[in-house]
């Protein structure tokens, strides 16, 4: 099976989310499983040519790309992406491409996105490259389809193509004014009142691809329940339902080779499911470097987060002080709004002996976070997937999370289960979105945490799921067959 895979980010090129880390993984998976498979996404100017090992494509040549009435250049370079022999195209416009960031505030964001489209069905028709399935990802590939049938229906190449479109995250969908339809020399049909990509006045580019894709998804199974409704939907809710015979959750998976504790080169002691010591040494370690005092009764309750309110900083901050009190000690890495920022300063600065708060981003100490710690928190208010409770699980970091979206696929509470005499928990979670339930449900954690036997059944019961990308990509697989079904009959 042929499946083009596009992309506004990939790691390792761009990164802003957990889009990139998607766009990284999953397309390797699919080659190791069979598929033909190629990447698309902007070729923007943060990573060098050197550094990736860019080749410039001299048999594609120039090609014209006519946006908003003008035509640019786009040129295509090509790389494989780290450790796979899967090929990643680049749409090269430095007009539109080299700002130094993905995503912009600019008054064309629109049609940076149109050009990155057409450019992507411009190098197709020029490589003679029929996909099976061209799998789009998230609003700035949510005219792709409309695009395909339209606008490019008269070429025969693309006669059997499917399209499959990924939801991230629903909150981002890609909203601007009527004149970008016409930017993209779409029919005025589609933009007036009632029309495919009409919303509420603007042009919605994710309204655009939930109507005409054959086939949507999203990143949990969870999260593609709640999006039909109003609560978690953000407008898209009576469109998904028409189209909920068509609309499946499938989850991320996570790399094993990166994360895994058996081997993870960035902690400074490995261990395994069967052997936890190496656990306690990396906590002990860590404390001493926080200069906090050791002690082996006491959790240490690690966070790896942006800090916005989606992630649960706002009840965080309703509870800090009830939180602050526990018998436990705090290792949290991130950075947000300067609200929550200044919240864990201020902590920090009030508790020296047992809060630690860096600010930014890390690799190496989001690794020994997870390495070292006993509890994760994650108390999301809407979570699609999320990736650092499945790290967590895998590095036997017990998650409390609240019960949404893929945090709810993926975490089993200990005490629910437990109620129906099965002792299957991997975490602890919560269902109300307030601060009482979620000091509630880290009192529950850490009284646990005393119980070694339970806990280490707990973190062992944890260890040993699997939320491989292999597993992700055998279901997308039968999720493209399901489209090229529904394209061809």
């Amino acid at each position: 099976m042929k499946i083009a895979f596009v992309a506004s980010e990939v790691f390792p090129y761009a990164k802003t989310g957990g889009l990139a880390d998607v766009a990284g993984s999953l397309p390797i998976e699919l080659s190791k499983l069979g598929c033909e498979v190629k990447v698309f996404m902007p070729k923007y100017n943060m990573f060098g040519e050197a550094e990736h090992g860019l080749h410039y494509q001299w048999n594609i040549g120039e090609i014209p790309v006519r946006v908003a009435g003008q035509v640019h250049s786009v040129h295509v370079h090509t790389a494989k992406i780290p450790r796979s022999n899967v090929e990643v195209y680049f749409v090269d416009c430095p007009y539109f491409f080299h700002r130094f960031r993905v995503y912009t505030n600019d008054r064309d964001e629109d049609e940076r996105f149109i050009l990155f489209m057409k450019g992507v069905i411009e190098i197709l028709q020029r490589i003679g490259w029929a996909p099976d399935v061209i799998h789009c990802n998230d609003w700035q590939t949510g005219l792709l389809p409309l695009l395909l049938k339209e606008n490019y229906g008269w070429d025969l190449l693309f006669n059997n193509t499917a399209t499959v479109f990924t939801i991230h995250n629903i909150a981002y969908q890609g909203r601007f004014s009527k004149d970008t339809f016409v930017k993209a020399e779409i029919k005025e049909e589609h933009y007036l009142s009632g029309g495919l990509g009409e919303f509420e006045g603007d042009i919605n580019f994710m309204k655009t691809a939930i109507l005409t894709s054959d086939v949507i998804n999203t990143v949990s199974q969870t999260y593609a329940y709640e999006l039909l409704t109003p609560e978690y939907g953000e407008g898209m809710e009576s469109y998904l339902r028409k189209r909920s015979h068509d609309f499946y959750g499938i989850i991320n998976g996570i790399d094993y080779q990166i994360w895994n504790p058996e081997k993870d080169v960035l902690i400074p002691f490995q261990y395994s499911s069967t052997n936890l010591s190496g656990k306690l040494q990396n906590k002990k370690f860590l404390i001493e470097q926080l200069g906090f005092e050791f002690n082996e009764e006491v959790p240490l309750i690690g966070i790896v987060s942006r800090m916005v309110s989606q992630k649960g900083f706002d009840i965080i901050g309703y509870c800090l002080n009830e939180l602050m009190s526990l018998n436990a000690q705090w290792v949290i890495l991130g950075s947000g709004e300067q609200r929550y920022e200044e919240m864990f300063l201020h902590a920090k600065k009030h508790h020296p002996h047992k809060v630690y708060f860096y600010r930014g981003f890390n690799n190496e100490l989001s690794h020994f976070i997870e390495g070292a710690s006993d509890i994760f928190l994650m108390p999301s208010r809407f979570e699609p997937c999320g990736l650092n409770q499945i790290y967590s699980l895998r590095y036997g970091t017990v998650p409390v999370v609240r019960k949404t979206g893929g945090l709810a696929d993926t975490v089993l509470d200990w005490n629910e289960h437990l109620a129906k005499g099965e002792e299957i928990g991997t975490g602890y979670s919560f269902y109300d979105y307030t601060a009482h339930a979620l000091v509630q449900t880290v009192q529950r954690a850490i009284h646990d945490f005393q119980l070694k036997d339970v806990w280490q059944k707990i973190q062992q019961n944890g260890m040993n799921k699997n939320y491989s990308w292999r597993r992700s990509a055998e279901k997308y697989v039968q999720l493209y067959k399901q489209a090229v079904i529904k394209k061809r009959t």
